[in-house]
């Protein structure tokens, strides 16, 4: 497999009309090999416009550590490399002609996740922490064929790429286009589930005691008063059994918390369900935004209480410090590779709400300089400061001390890189991971000087709290 010699094919964009609605479409693909699904589920302005699906990618890549696989057809290569400089390798083969007269701005590419644990091929980092999933660190699929809903407008596309070496393009979106006109007679889309299904008691596994959890947050109090650090952010994984398939439990999920960076991707024996609220890099030519999060709230039992809730949030010197330090984070982390002076807070504080939380949230922008590409930018903005620390390389490595296992694809990046240069990934939190019926996800809390152990814990649980109700449904009883 010659993984060097540029790939260069044309674009072609079908719209389709009366096409099914994403999430109508997605169950009718899930027999299909290497699903991805990225769905803006809750539309914001200006954010989530675009939902995204695809299936039968042509190459996959996937690293651990430094062995890297590549797979393309029956033909598997691996060898030993930077896992990052491998997948920049890959992703240079690829080009779009005319990629510029189609306005949507996705046109086929790569898509998977960037597991947190990358973090240790940036940052000389201890390595204690558990692996106990195992995981890849790098899955990414190439898609030559994808499904393309512009929410916002109310249309459907099929795109797909034609090249030399790829002539049953054509055929192939015809077959998907026949399946998203299809009429089912029976709903098979359903988005209910039946009450009784419900079970009282919650079988969850905590890998903190809550006592345990507390300590640790006293023990980052403690390195913050002596100067290591001004802000970590300490998370706990929880784990349990289902069972459901994994696509059903994405469209709960999806009903519980809409999110706009939400995601489903299902390979090998590993499904990635996801309703992350955060954008970690957005890229359109050059042009470079990120959104970090910092500050929650619950949502209040009323109207009233959630008026309080908003208000307490936006007006909390403790939170507005918090994001005030993250967004210091992500200027320097972008100005690294962005054209001088560029970089620029475009919103420095703006409160968003979801089903269970209020959020504050910035928005960062700049313009990638030319000499770098958008590798550079992820390793130099790699993982998000959000979801970290400050300064993030002491938050890092305090991180590695505390928590008991490898944090895996939590806080890590889900989301596409198109052949057209464009990408758009998320910070991958409130995520389930599952592996056959075994579903593990994570929720934390950034912790700085005047942190209260035990409103800290409270907020875990407050983030926690979509997920939890998410899996009600599908429990079983021997976890």
């Amino acid at each position: 497999m010659d993984l060097t010699s540029p790939l260069e094919g044309k674009i072609i964009v079908r719209e389709i009309n009366g096409a099914c609605l994403p999430i109508e479409a997605f169950p009718r693909f899930v027999s299909q090999n290497n699903l991805f699904f990225l769905d803006s589920a809750l539309q914001i302005k200006g954010i989530a416009r675009y939902s995204f699906l695809g299936f039968n990618p042509f190459l996959i890549i996937k690293t651990k550590h430094r062995k890297v696989t590549v797979i393309c057809g029956e033909e598997l290569t691996e060898f030993e490399g930077n896992p990052f400089e491998a997948f920049r390798s890959i992703l240079r083969r690829f080009k779009i002609k005319d990629a510029e007269k189609a306005p949507i701005p996705f046109q086929c590419g790569a898509v998977g996740y960037f597991s947190y644990d990358l973090c240790h091929f940036i940052e000389k980092l201890p390595n204690k922490s558990v692996d106990d999933l195992y995981l890849p660190d790098i899955y990414f699929g190439f898609y030559d064929a994808i499904i393309s809903y512009d929410n916002f407008l109310g249309k459907c596309y099929v795109i797909g790429i034609e090249s030399d070496g790829n002539s049953t393009i054509k055929d192939r979106m015809n077959q998907i286009v026949d399946v998203l006109c299809e009429k089912l007679d029976v709903c098979d889309e359903s988005l209910g589930y039946k009450q009784t299904q419900w079970i009282s008691e919650t079988p969850l596994k905590f890998n903190f005691a809550k006592d345990q959890y507390i300590n640790a947050i006293r023990r980052i109090k403690d390195y913050i008063a002596s100067g290591d650090v001004y802000q970590v952010n300490l998370s706990q994984r929880i784990e349990t059994k289902v069972d459901i398939p994994s696509y059903e439990l994405y469209k709960i999920l999806r009903l519980m918390n809409p999110a706009p960076f939400s995601c489903y991707l299902k390979f090998d024996d590993i499904a990635v369900v996801s309703s992350s609220p955060e954008r970690f890099l957005n890229v359109t030519g050059r042009h470079v935004q990120t959104r970090p999060i910092k500050g929650t709230r619950p949502r209040g039992e009323d109207t009233v209480a959630d008026e309080v809730m908003k208000h307490a949030l936006l007006t909390s010197p403790k939170d507005d410090a918090e994001l005030t330090m993250i967004i210091d984070l992500e200027r320097n982390d972008l100005g690294r590779v962005c054209d001088y002076g560029s970089v620029k807070v475009v919103e420095k504080k703006v409160l968003e709400s979801f089903s269970t939380v209020h959020h504050l949230v910035s928005t960062v922008e700049g313009n990638l300089h030319e000499r770098h590409d958008l590798i550079d930018l992820l390793k130099a903005t790699f993982p998000g400061g959000s979801i970290t620390g400050a300064p993030k390389i002491r938050a890092m490595q305090i991180i590695d001390e505390l928590e008991l296992t490898k944090r895996s694809v939590y806080t890590g990046s889900i989301g596409y890189i198109g052949f057209n240069g464009n990408a758009d990934l998320n910070i991958a939190i409130r995520t389930f991971i599952m592996k056959g019926s075994n579903v593990y996800f994570q929720v934390g809390s950034g912790i700085v000087a005047d942190s209260n152990e035990y409103e800290e814990y409270e907020e875990t649980m407050h983030k926690a709290k979509a997920l939890i109700e998410s899996l009600k449904p599908c429990l079983t009883l021997s976890s």
